[in-house]
């Protein structure tokens, strides 16, 4: 099969392209044909060695995709021989992910694929709507609830508008530009802030008549905390899945509000309940036609490596690596 690989951890530029043999399920997985691998900023941290050393002699980078299964392991029923799936945590506590031509997983990590959804879509669900689907919902539902979410045009923040929206919440979302203002009105924001040129915390508690919000789905904790600590009710949820890049607040965390909980939402270490009621639900929803993609920019395999460096330099959109038609 053709696949893409690093053996060291570093720059884009350790990236190979190549051919190596096709892999065999064994006990428990399937093997899926890859058509679409998707790009996420854990997978160049990762490549990087910023989140986690390189634990393996060869790496195949990329933990979301989706395709076709076309071989079982045993102790996995061969009806799903053909099945359409979508892929999640690929390179999580495993070498290869979806890279390459074909890649194999647990069976349970391969999630049967509603028709309605084509590959390219199916390639940004497993990191970004996953990580959107703990934050709106790990304290409960938020139906009659007003949800701030930071970054709106985000991977994670426009499917976390859609979430919300879903679940029965207002959402307003904080954005730096117009065009990013759009993207997160086109997911359902309610009401959208322009940071750059809005006092954020005064707009907010004017939108909600000096309420202020339940919930806040944080991809900056360290630059956007000042909001958090003015905008957020009495018992509200601080979700944070991104603490951002500068210096974070100081400790202890103090609050406008009491009996606030400040939730550190990273997606590869939630617990199995809440991944499988996040496949159930992202699944549904699905299969109802009520998610939509966020599309970005398509890169062939051979062209991954620049797919990462578009990531590392903040695309906008979900990045997506078309690898074959299965």
């Amino acid at each position: 099969m053709k696949a893409v690989w690093y053996e060291e951890n570093g720059g884009a530029e350790i990236l190979q392209y190549g051919d190596m043999p096709d892999p065999q399920p064994g006990p428990g997985e399937v093997r899926v044909k890859v058509a679409t691998s998707g790009v996420n900023p854990s997978d160049w941290k990762r490549r990087q060695g910023l989140t986690a050393r390189i634990g393996f002699p060869r790496v195949i980078p990329n933990q979301d995709g989706a395709g076709v299964i076309d071989a079982v392991g045993d102790g996995v029923d061969s009806s799903r021989i053909g099945e359409r799936v979508w892929l999640f945590e690929s390179q999580f506590g495993r070498a290869f992910g979806t890279g390459a031509e074909y890649t194999v997983q647990p069976s349970g990590h391969a999630i049967r694929l509603p028709g309605n959804t084509d590959f390219a879509a199916a390639a940004g669900l497993g990191v970004p709507a996953m990580t959107a689907h703990r934050c709106v919902f790990s304290d409960g539902p938020v139906t009659g609830k007003t949800v701030l979410v930071t970054g709106g045009a985000g991977a994670v923040g426009h499917y976390a508008v859609q979430l919300a929206k879903l679940g029965g919440a207002a959402v307003i979302s904080t954005v730096s530009s117009d065009e990013k203002a759009r993207i997160a009105r086109d997911a359902g924001a309610d009401h959208t802030i322009n940071y750059r040129e809005e006092n954020t915390s005064e707009r907010i508690l004017e939108l909600t008549g000096g309420d202020g919000v339940d919930l806040v789905v944080e991809v900056d904790m360290a630059a956007n905390f000042a909001v958090s600590q003015q905008v957020l009710k009495r018992s509200g949820v601080l979700a944070v899945y991104s603490a951002g890049s500068s210096d974070g607040p100081a400790v202890p965390l103090s609050f406008k509000s009491t009996n606030v909980t400040v939730r550190m939402v990273l997606v590869y270490d939630m617990p199995d309940f809440a991944k499988a009621a996040a496949v159930a639900d992202i699944t549904s929803w699905l299969e109802q036609g009520n998610l939509a993609p966020f599309a970005g920019p398509h890169f062939s395999l051979e062209q991954l490596k620049d797919a990462h460096l578009v990531v590392e330099n903040g695309a906008i959109g979900k990045v997506v690596v078309d690898v074959s038609s299965p």
